[in-house]
């Protein structure tokens, strides 16, 4: 031990340029070497780190904030990037381009794109609300958001990831007890999850901590497994009322455009009948007018033309007329005599 003490004491004696006992010029001369090795194995290690931390790369996703002495000098794009050594330039790396979320009521087993796996645990403290009528439900969903500003996020806020969970909560809390549990259960998850995403994003705002909040998305939403199987008739019941509001709806969509089609029909018809009664009507006038003004000039003419025309008409639709003396017989019908010839005919 004390022979290795010795060499020791000696290296360190050589590295600081010499022994301090003033051992004479021989000795000096002769510890020399070991202390210039050592010193060049110092400086060939300072160059290396300050060759090493003088370059960073910046992914295509990222941007990285420099920081000199504490202060932020600049925000850099993907790509190569130099920088001070010997740690005077410090660099923080953000993800700015990448969509990350916030999972509430359930997570995500393994990496972000085995998104199917999810582990069977619960999160009851972050999924069971109050709806507007006091029921309870369960209600799982995800905040989607990336971070717009880096500088913002790293320096504005100590945790801006906890305050938007926090925040996201309790908005969320807030929404659905502002509804009916049948709206959040059926109708309105769409209106509860666009409500959601203003209002925390005009929250992050409000923090001005860079984050920029894509979207809010209701993963699952139903009644907690305890009141499941009455859930689940109501929703029965409400199905079937849906199926018979449907069906009379489509009946009466059927019946009632035929109705008026047929009233239309109708209308139509009693339009046309009218107008074709006064137009009739209105031709008799014209030629009752016509005749009284060819009346007037020539009034005997005028009948006997009027009367020849009668008998005109009339004559055809009488058939057959004979004219009997008085006292005379008048002319047997041949009728029978006819038919019975016909028949023989036929024999």
């Amino acid at each position: 031990m004390g022979e290795q003490d010795d060499k020791v004491a000696a290296l360190l004696k050589a590295a600081v340029g010499g022994n301090s006992g003033g051992g004479g010029k021989g000795a000096a001369s002769g510890s020399g070497w070991p202390g210039y090795g050592l010193m060049a194995v110092v400086v060939f290690g300072f160059f290396v780190w300050g060759a090493l931390s003088s370059y960073y790369t910046v992914q295509p996703e990222e941007r990285a904030v420099v920081k000199r002495f504490g202060k932020v000098v600049a925000i850099n794009e993907p790509g190569l990037h130099f920088k001070l050594p010997f740690g005077v330039d410090s660099v923080q790396k953000v993800a700015t381009e990448r969509v990350m979320k916030q999972e509430f009521g359930f997570r995500t087993v393994g990496s972000e794109d085995e998104r199917s796996s999810y582990s069977t645990e619960d999160f009851p403290d972050e999924s069971l609300m109050l709806s507007g009528d006091l029921n309870i439900i369960d209600v799982e969903w995800v905040v989607q958001y990336r971070i717009a500003d880096p500088m913002k996020y790293l320096y504005q806020q100590r945790d801006p990831d906890r305050t938007l969970r926090d925040i996201s909560e309790s908005v969320m809390r807030r929404v659905v007890g502002n509804r009916l549990g049948s709206e959040v259960l059926t109708t309105a998850r769409v209106a509860i999850a666009a409500t959601a995403r203003a209002e925390i994003q005009e929250a992050m705002s409000s923090y001005d901590n860079g984050i920029h909040v894509v979207t809010v998305e209701l993963q699952d939403v139903v009644p907690p497994a305890a009141v499941q199987p009455a859930f689940n008739e109501v929703n029965e019941a409400r199905q079937e009322r849906e199926r018979m509001i449907n069906e009379a709806t489509k009946q009466a969509n059927q019946e009632i455009p035929k109705a008026h089609g047929e009233a239309n029909r109708v209308l139509s018809e009693a339009q046309g009948y009218a107008t074709e009664r006064i137009n009739y009507a209105k031709g008799e006038t014209a030629r009752f007018n016509a005749i009284l003004a060819e009346y007037r000039s020539a009034p005997e003419v005028t009948r006997t033309r009027m009367y020849l025309e009668s008998l005109y008409n009339v004559l055809p639709k009488i058939g057959s007329v004979l004219v009997v003396q008085e006292g005379q017989t008048g002319p047997l019908p041949i009728m029978p005599v006819q038919a019975g010839r016909k028949q023989e005919a036929a024999q």
